[in-house]
């Protein structure tokens, strides 16, 4: 067998160099404060059996789906499933997608088209990215949550052609800061400028909403938005995704989104637990307001302790940037050996000089966990 070429080995050891080399680690059984499993359900028996309990009441007995949902896979459970998911989110249509990441790749790639203009939040995600630079259209970041910038891209771009369509791209929830735009001055500028807004709910799911359907459903603004991204693999500790939208935008993602046409469907397991989740998170209230009493105390003591450079949140994820790969793996080393599953994020997945803790807050954790993990943190923080 060849060895790796020597550019590639040349690389890893500069990530080495640069202390930003990834590795695979192993299940711990730390306090969980890393996982995007917000409400438990991941480990929940009564979603397991509870899809079990489906299969088997449905005589469905297969493990795979056999093939792409355009040739053999699209069994009957996906026509249930999104049409459970179009009524839950109060949208025409859902498409069920393998990943969030096939989801907006698949979407990105093929939705926006050659002459049409993407201006998306510099903080969006690696996948919206990914899917971004595979379409033909022209793309734009603008300063994170700045409708300001925002503002000012659109005019320009709106002076070149009032014809031309203008994608707004951004999250209800950003994976590594927690924090939020400003959705319904968003839906204005759209109505203003005649642009259509594409929201990601991955980290809203089961966080926000009567229901836990999200913040755009939370914010009523359901039938202003083009396009809504949920992911499963969180809030709903399974996994899939799904694209909400219209009927038409539906049949042209099944058309056109290459990430949904060639690839094997998803087996009729992990749609009994979709089902499942979703219909246990209807139900589920008092886990919904453990979480947001758990996010509360959270907050409540980063103030007591005044602890500083932390990035504003009311969602399940907040975070404290410690500045150097370094100095934050050092001080995730430390809570991590007494026993708090607290993770470093490094550049390059953030900014160089934006390297943060990540707090990621569940239902089950308990505030005797928090104030020990807080106040080990703040006797591990070197002093100003």
């Amino acid at each position: 067998m060849k060895s790796l070429p020597q550019s590639l080995v040349d690389k890893l050891a500069e990530r080495s160099r640069n202390n930003s080399l990834r590795v695979l680690g192993c299940e711990h059984t730390m306090a969980d404060f890393c996982s995007n499993d917000y409400l438990g359900f991941s480990a929940s028996r009564l979603i397991f059996d509870g899809a079990h309990k489906y299969l088997l009441q449905n005589n469905i007995v297969h493990n795979g789906a056999t093939g792409s949902r355009l040739i053999s896979g699209n069994h009957g459970l996906y026509t249930i499933t999104e049409r459970y998911l179009a009524a839950f989110h109060n949208i025409d249509s859902a498409l069920v997608f393998n990943s969030g990441y096939d989801a907006n790749v698949g979407f990105f790639s093929c939705v926006p088209q050659k002459g049409d203009v993407v201006l998306y939040d510099e903080y969006i995600h690696a996948s919206i990215r990914d899917g971004i630079r595979l379409s033909n259209a022209s793309a734009y970041k603008f300063a994170h949550n700045n409708i300001e910038v925002l503002t000012e891209a659109l005019k320009r771009h709106r002076e070149r052609s009032l014809e031309a369509e203008v994608f707004i791209v951004t999250e209800s929830v950003f994976s590594m800061d927690g924090d939020s735009p400003n959705l319904p001055a968003l839906v204005l500028l759209c109505a203003e400028y005649n642009c259509r807004l594409v929201v990601d709910e991955a980290h809203a799911l089961g966080v926000f909403g009567n229901k836990g359907e999200g913040m755009v459903q939370q914010l009523g603004l359901q039938d202003k938005v083009f396009a809504r991204i949920v992911t499963f693999g969180k809030g709903l500790g399974c996994h899939g995704a799904a694209v909400l939208g219209s009927a038409g935008l539906k049949r042209y993602l099944t058309n056109y989104a290459r990430s949904f046409i060639y690839t094997t469907g998803l087996p009729p397991h992990s749609l009994a637990t979709i089902l499942t989740a979703y219909n246990y998170l209807e139900q589920c209230v008092e886990e919904r307001n453990k979480l947001k009493h758990i996010i509360s105390f959270f907050k409540s003591e980063i103030e007591r302790l005044e602890l500083k450079s932390f990035i504003d949140s009311s969602s399940a994820i907040h975070c404290m940037v410690i500045s150097g790969n370094e100095n934050v793996k050092i001080i995730s080393s430390v809570l991590q050996e007494k026993g708090f599953g607290v993770k470093a994020i490094l550049s390059p997945t953030v900014p160089q000089g934006q390297e943060r803790l990540r707090f990621c807050l569940h239902s089950f954790n308990t505030q005797e966990q928090i104030t020990q993990m807080l106040e080990l943190l703040s006797s591990s923080l070197p002093s100003s």
